[in-house]
């Protein structure tokens, strides 16, 4: 009797192409083979609002990258005080220092919306670090952005007024997440969330949003935050 031999089923990606993997800059960087391997090694994870992604002080698999919505990036300080380093969007990596550095993770991380993300082993990492220089290089180009802004940060808080700091903020804020044509910003974030990207209490962060109000530099519907004198608001950030 003869055996029919079924066609071989051709593996799909694991990844819905949709959401624009390939169209981020880091991976536009990866030949056609290497993308389909870190596709096929790779999970998608999906995580709702206010969800822990992952805790400071917990071991990495792989790193992340972020392909929907927004993620905190925190650290707790010894009083237990939230000190947010940066909003994650989509294109940008998380996790990686601790990865690279074989150590436990140095921050937690938070959904900030409905949020999805790319995991991707640490094997599958740096076998691209070895093999693909272009990929290493615009990984570097990253992690060098980071870390300047990690020190213009520490020389605001050493430096600048809590009001300067807050000014500096909102305009960081526009330039990352954009405006709607009313200048509306883009991120709905609460008071207490850009206290600790500021590095001050709730208190003096209300305070000083409402000087910015009554000065008619900003508009403040709900947890809205409308822009309506950018450049004064430069100048008081000395940016």
């Amino acid at each position: 009797m003869n055996t029919i031999v079924q066609p071989r089923r051709r593996v799909q990606p694991i990844v819905n192409i949709d959401l624009g993997l390939r169209e981020l800059p880091i991976f536009k960087k990866l030949s056609e083979e290497e993308m389909l391997n870190v596709e096929l090694n790779s999970v998608v994870k999906n995580f709702s609002k206010r969800s822990v992604i992952y805790r400071e002080g917990s071991r990495h698999s792989g790193l992340y990258c972020v392909l929907k919505g927004i993620v905190k990036v925190y650290k707790i300080g010894g009083n237990g005080k939230q000190q947010i380093l940066k909003f994650a969007q989509k294109g940008d990596l998380i996790g990686y220092r601790s990865l690279l550095t074989n150590e436990l993770a140095c921050t937690s991380a938070k959904a900030y919306e409905d949020t999805v993300l790319y995991h991707i082993p640490q094997h599958i990492i740096m076998e691209l670090f070895q093999q693909n220089w272009n990929f290493t290089h615009e990984t570097m180009k990253f992690m060098c952005k980071e870390l300047k802004e990690s020190n213009m940060f520490i020389t605001d808080i050493a430096q600048k007024s809590v009001r300067e700091r807050a000014a500096e903020m909102l305009l960081i804020l526009k330039d990352e997440f954009g405006v709607d044509k009313y200048n509306t910003l883009q991120i709905t974030i609460t008071r207490e969330d850009l206290a600790n990207m500021v590095g001050t209490v709730t208190e003096s962060l209300i305070r000083v949003m409402s000087e910015f109000r009554n000065e008619n530099l900003l508009e403040l519907p709900g947890r809205k935050i409308v822009f309506r004198d950018i450049a004064k608001l430069k100048a008081i950030a000395n940016i």
